[in-house]
């Protein structure tokens, strides 16, 4: 349990390491990276539930603004990073900070809807981390942010193509490697693109690879009910909750 622990810190380390030597072109103007300013909350994170197997991986595409950002943790709403997962640790802040994204890290007041749905149903589903963990583990492809002049939020598939290479080779590596530690039945992309970079990346392993909905306000089918048409598209690719 031990090692895997650590060798999931040190991808990690190394996906932050690497992806720190890229640079992106305009529109991009700040770029995030929690990995290395929100290491602390999110090395407790791994620590305290990421060993080894999991059955299934839930595999989101990249931070929020008041999520992972703020805590770290993928998906990683303020209050139910704190109360549910009992994880709280110091934040710094980007390199370059956007004046309409701050990092406030625990003490940020907006919740992510995204991860409150998330983190919410499994709070829900499973009562304890403890339970939710013995079979899952969320992590994010991407552990970058980007921001154009204006503050708007920019995802991975929207950078330009020569920026998105290297970014998507490192990725998927990392991936892999997590893949490689954890030995999950399934890998679940939250969203198509994270579905579309599980197979890529894991092309020939025997993971099943599926995809459920995202839970973003800006998804009207999340809006109609996350919780039960995540938990339908779930039980349609084989998993029982």
């Amino acid at each position: 349990m031990v090692g895997c622990i650590m060798k999931l810190q040190s991808i990690s380390r190394s996906l932050a390491k690497d992806l720190g030597r890229l640079s992106f072109d305009a529109p991009v103007t700040h770029v995030y990276n929690p990995l290395q300013y929100a290491w602390e909350p999110y090395r407790q994170y791994l620590s305290r539930y990421g060993a080894a197997p999991k059955e299934v991986i839930l595999l989101g595409m990249n931070p929020g603004p008041w999520g992972m950002a703020q805590t770290g943790v993928p998906f990683g709403e303020v209050t139910l990073v704190r109360e549910w997962l009992e994880i709280e640790g110091p934040v710094g802040a980007p390199e370059r900070l956007h004046p309409k994204r701050p990092v406030l890290g625990f003490a940020c007041m907006r919740r992510e809807v995204s991860g409150k749905r998330l983190w919410g149903w499994a709070q829900k589903q499973f009562g304890t981390p403890g339970r939710f963990f013995s079979r899952f583990f969320v992590a994010n492809y991407c552990p970058l942010m980007f921001f154009n002049a204006s503050g708007t939020n920019i995802t991975p598939n929207q950078l330009k193509v020569a920026d998105r290479k290297p970014l998507l080779a490192a990725c998927d590596r990392a991936l892999a490697q997590t893949v490689e530690e954890l030995q999950p039945r399934y890998v679940v992309g939250i969203g198509k693109f994270a579905y579309e970079r599980a197979l890529a990346a894991l092309k020939g392993r025997d993971a099943v690879i599926g995809c459920v909905t995202h839970p973003s306000p800006a998804n009207p089918k999340a809006n109609r009910g996350w919780e039960k048409a995540a938990v339908r598209e779930l039980e349609d690719i084989g998993i029982t909750v």
